[in-house]
């Protein structure tokens, strides 16, 4: 059998997981349809999911259709835990992006649709509760077309997928030259050169229905098994880790994608740590194969320190997730043992590394990262019912990142006697949420290919704080441009020293010219109220320092008779945190505020933050800019600003 894992992505309240269920129910995989909303969904497990009605951590299901084994992987659908959906993405062979006819194309839709085109993951669309009064195929087709990819076609409505019609065919053949080319001399369309369109991400095949009515779910399950091909994999042993997480008796599960060989139970994988069991999960059962192959799903037990995003075997590890939380907040232990809550915290950031829990010994204070308000409630209700720990969080504050306007070069010089290091690194502006990267423009001649090793290893190895407030740096590229190690004095851990001090040096150097930049994180936000509310709305999104596009007429949930009115914009996550409130009650409750996280913006108030904060950059010792330099047989620092008269090596820009 043909074997492929899909993830199923939406939207909250898309219907994703009531897909899932339809897809399981329909394969004979479940004997009953549960529902989402009647807490009774065989993919949402955990007590909490039940409550709320939502999916916050990812399950794993299996099914058989035709000739196709699918491992199906759900994931949350709240913005809040996208860092969960994130991590699921990379180990995916397909998805199934999920959209509800009536609303379209959300916010949170089009950052999942950027996330599946980064970890370039061909993907089929299901267009859901097309039996909703106001839902129109054709219109969420165009838009499909038009905010995605012309590559959004409407495969045929037959049952068993057996045909796709000759208009079909020339819209897929479109999506590329050459087959175009071909299918016009030919007329016909081979269905492999449809596989490989679907798998270069050209074409999106889309199917339209109603999942909780089980209509258009027989289409997609056909879909599936007509155009989607297998991978092939290598011999040797690889796997990908996409989740930690716990049993209910404590076990920790490292959760794995194979991607080459086979895993057996107490094999060797990390650190002399043995495979101890291995799970293959369906919904909160699972069983415990001998072995895995090259292209399933399992959890594996006696692991301690594997992380999301890390490579097995022959598998290197991920790219840093993109999605990163923007809220700051610290903990309240009310009568609770402030060390044993810590604990708790360390075992739920092992699950999601995301959370960055940090402790401060001399303060006695544990803080925490987060994307907002619903993952904070449902973060003190794990605490509550996994460690019985009742606890409270202070008020939240922003999460800010610095980077730069101007190039520029900075030295770090180090040379304490015995010791010699000196670095040259260009410091260039690098585009919006591309993060830190790091790059070599040196000659061998110059600097050998040992200590040029050691130089990007460091700058690696540590988070690089900006020089305004000490928030981490971004949107940055740093290239080794230039430097010097001495035959006899030099070691490894003197071009860390250096390497070090020439980026805050350089740093300093852009503060001194107002070259660095405060960036806070922004909301795109969607906004409905009602017409004679609507001055008021825009009222107070400017005094957000906010901005949105002219306003349009939009439907109520709440009342489909009654005129609401649209505003869509973006706003900073500092003004507009806690807005959903004072919505629901200048609206009585009719209102509805969405927000998703744009990215990181220049700060609209970075004077009045960098003042505030206070942070001195040369009195902050582990992250200095200054330099040491030798004379009369002992070293002495030197400031930041005296080091380029003191360099060593000339200066290339």
């Amino acid at each position: 059998m043909k074997h492929i894992v899909a993830g199923i992505v939406a939207h909250v309240d898309a219907g994703k997981t009531t897909l899932s269920e339809a897809m399981l129910y329909r394969t004979g995989e479940l004997r009953k349809l549960g529902r989402v909303d009647n807490g009774d969904a065989f993919l949402d497990t955990d007590d909490l999911e039940k409550k709320h009605g939502i999916t916050i951590f990812s399950h794993q299901a299996s099914l058989q259709y035709h000739k196709l084994e699918l491992t199906l992987l759900d994931t949350p659908g709240h913005v809040d835990f996208a860092a969960q959906t994130e991590q699921v993405l990379s180990v995916l062979d397909y998805a199934i992006l999920v959209i509800s006819a009536t609303d379209g194309i959300q916010g949170y839709t089009r950052t999942l649709w950027r996330l599946l085109e980064r970890y370039h993951v061909p993907t089929f669309i299901f267009v859901n509760k097309m039996d909703a009064n106001g839902a129109d195929r054709n219109a969420v087709l165009d838009q499909l077309q038009s905010v995605f990819s012309v590559g959004c076609i409407a495969f045929n409505s037959s049952a068993d997928n057996t045909d796709i019609s000759e208009e079909i065919s020339e819209e897929i053949a479109m999506c590329d030259d050459e087959v175009l080319e071909s299918f016009l001399d030919s007329g016909h369309l081979e269905d492999d050169t449809v596989r490989r369109l679907i798998k270069q991400r050209k074409v999106f095949p889309c199917y339209f229905g109603a999942a909780l009515k089980l209509t258009g779910v027989d289409q997609v399950l056909a879909g599936l098994d007509r155009w989607t091909s297998e991978t092939k994999y290598p011999q040797e042993f690889g796997a990908r880790v996409f989740k930690i997480s716990h049993d209910e008796k404590g076990e920790r599960l490292t959760w794995i994608r194979m991607t080459g060989g086979i895993l057996h139970t107490k094999d060797v994988l990390v650190d002399d740590e043995k495979a101890n069991q291995l799970r293959v999960y369906n919904g909160d059962k699972f069983t415990g194969p001998q072995q895995v192959l090259a292209g399933g799903v399992c959890a594996v037990t006696g692991l301690t320190g594997t992380y999301p995003g890390q490579g097995l075997g022959n598998q290197h590890d991920g790219d840093n997730p993109t999605i990163q939380p923007v809220l700051n907040y610290a903990l309240d232990p009310k009568n609770n043992d402030i060390h044993t809550c810590l604990t708790a915290l360390r075992q739920l950031e092992d699950e999601d590394p995301q959370l960055h829990v940090s402790w401060s010994s001399h303060l006695q204070e544990i803080r925490i990262q987060i994307m907002g308000e619903i993952q904070l409630e449902i973060l003190q209700q794990i605490l509550l019912e996994r460690f019985n720990l009742d606890v409270g969080f202070g008020e939240g504050s922003i999460l800010y990142q610095e980077t730069i306007t101007k190039p520029v070069e900075g030295v770090g010089h180090f040379e304490p006697l015995r010791h010699y290091a000196e670095v040259h690194l260009l410091l260039e502006p690098a585009p919006t949420g591309s993060g830190l990267t790091f790059a070599t423009d040196c000659s061998l001649d110059v600097l050998g290919k040992n200590w040029q090793h050691q130089v990007l290893a460091n700058l690696h190895a540590k988070e690089h704080l900006g020089v305004l407030t000490g928030a981490p740096i971004t949107d940055m590229k740093i290239t080794l441009v230039g430097g010097r190690a001495s035959n006899v004095h030099s070691v490894g851990g003197d071009f860390k020293e250096a390497t070090w001090r020439a980026v805050r040096q350089g740093l300093m150097m852009l503060k001194q010219r107002d070259d660095c930049q405060l960036l806070e994180p922004w909301y795109q936000f969607r906004l409905e109220v009602g017409k004679d509310q609507v001055g008021r709305a825009m009222t107070d999104i400017q005094r957000m320092n906010g901005s949105f596009e002219t306003p349009e007429m939009a439907t109520g949930d709440n009342d489909p008779n009654s005129e609401m009115t649209l505003l869509t914009g973006v706003a900073p996550v500092s003004e507009m945190q806690g807005y959903a409130q004072e919505v629901r009650a200048y609206t009585h409750g009719q209102g509805q505020l969405e927000c998703i996280i744009d990215g990181y913006l220049p700060c609209h108030n970075a004077e009045e933050i960098v003042s505030s904060l206070k942070y001195k950059p040369v009195s902050d010792l582990e992250n200095t800019p200054d330099s040491v330099f030798c004379a009369h047989g002992a070293g002495y620092p030197v400031a930041w600003d005296d080091v380029p008269d003191m360099a060593h090596v000339a200066y290339r820009y």
